[in-house]
């Protein structure tokens, strides 16, 4: 094992008491910096997105796994120290840790290639310690070597929004030249919707945000409005927390249409009507995690559409402000942590 950083102590926000996030549930504390395992890398933090999930686990619809854990999950590192069984990475490398920190690879699920179903699953920033600190430890077989010449800020995101987004519109099953509904407008939304838009679909956006429908016709939207979309749509992805969309999503979807929800939370579904919601043979799935190959996969695909991240930039001793902003919907884009 590498010498660990000679101050010994990390900084680190916790959540302390999950409340409203007006209240400050969140502490920025010090503590010993931790000891990699035998499979651990230790990364020094060089930007963490902040992502609605976050949110939630501050607020408690997340419930903590454990007390005062630190939250974040898109974590650009550079490695400092690596436990003895660590293999493929090494002293000084950059990686990404994302949402999915671990699996049994034991279980059914891990055995067909659906890791993300492991009911063993753990995930950084609930399970484990985050990246909103300057230093975290992760299982280095479940980070993600990341390609020179990426900004740091710019590639944060990629690791849960740009991840989640790709599984999600995979399972919304997008015909080819499809129409796709996005509801609301954030982070994972403004990244899927430009991987769509290279693959050939024609992309329609909703969301109350007129800086989130200016955003979205500037990337390449076929429409942005605040209502429904103009056409049926073949395929749609709710990223909003709101199960009051659900009808409305799937009253857009086309017959044969498929409604994608991409959330790890979300509010009361109202009941839905057979004939205008269902009927037709519309389909509604959820999206749960992402397997490592969903990871890789995205990330090769983002490397060659290089998309565009709007990142609106905290330190990261702000990142209570971060979450507030995100709370109150005055992020247009993505909030990243940055350690200055």
């Amino acid at each position: 094992m590498t010498a660990l950083p000679s101050s010994g102590t990390t900084s680190a926000w916790v959540v302390e008491r999950p409340a409203p996030i007006a209240s400050g549930p969140l502490r920025y504390v010090e503590r010993a910096t931790p000891v990699p395992g035998p499979y651990d890398v230790l990364l020094s933090v060089r930007a963490c997105g902040v992502c609605r999930t976050d949110l939630h686990l501050a607020e408690g619809d997340l419930t903590p796994r454990e007390p005062r854990r630190t939250p974040g999950h898109e974590v650009v590192g550079e490695v400092i120290a690596a436990g003895p069984s660590v293999e493929g990475v090494g002293v000084g490398d950059r990686v990404g840790a994302a949402w999915l920190a671990g699996t049994c690879g034991q279980c059914r699920y891990c055995r067909t290639g659906r890791e993300n179903l492991c009911p063993a699953s753990r995930y950084t920033g609930w399970d484990i310690h985050g990246g909103f600190a300057t230093h975290t430890v992760v299982d280095a077989r479940y980070v993600y070597r990341l390609p020179d010449g990426w900004d740091d800020e710019d590639t944060a995101p990629l690791l849960c929004a740009g991840i989640i987004g790709y599984r999600a519109l995979e399972r919304a099953e997008l015909p080819a030249g499809g129409r796709l509904g996005i509801y609301g407008f954030g982070a994972s939304a403004h990244l899927t919707a430009q991987l769509a838009i290279s693959r050939g679909a024609e992309v329609h956006v909703v969301t109350r945000s007129p800086q989130a429908r200016q955003l979205a016709l500037e990337l390449g939207a076929a429409s942005a409005g605040a209502g429904a979309p103009p056409r049926p749509l073949d395929s749609a992805i709710l990223f909003a927390p709101a199960g009051s969309l659900v009808p409305t999503a799937l009253e857009a979807l086309d017959r044969g249409g498929t409604l994608a929800i991409a959330g790890i939370h979300l509010s009361d579904i109202p009941a839905l009507d057979y004939d205008r919601h269902l009927f037709q043979e519309r389909s509604v799935r959820s999206v749960t995690a992402n397997t490592r190959e969903d990871g890789r996969a995205f990330l090769a695909e983002a490397a060659r559409l290089r998309p565009t991240v709007r990142v609106v930039r905290y330190p990261m001793r702000r990142a209570d402000q971060a979450l507030a902003d995100l709370a109150a919907g005055r992020v247009t884009g993505v909030a990243v942590l940055l350690p200055q």
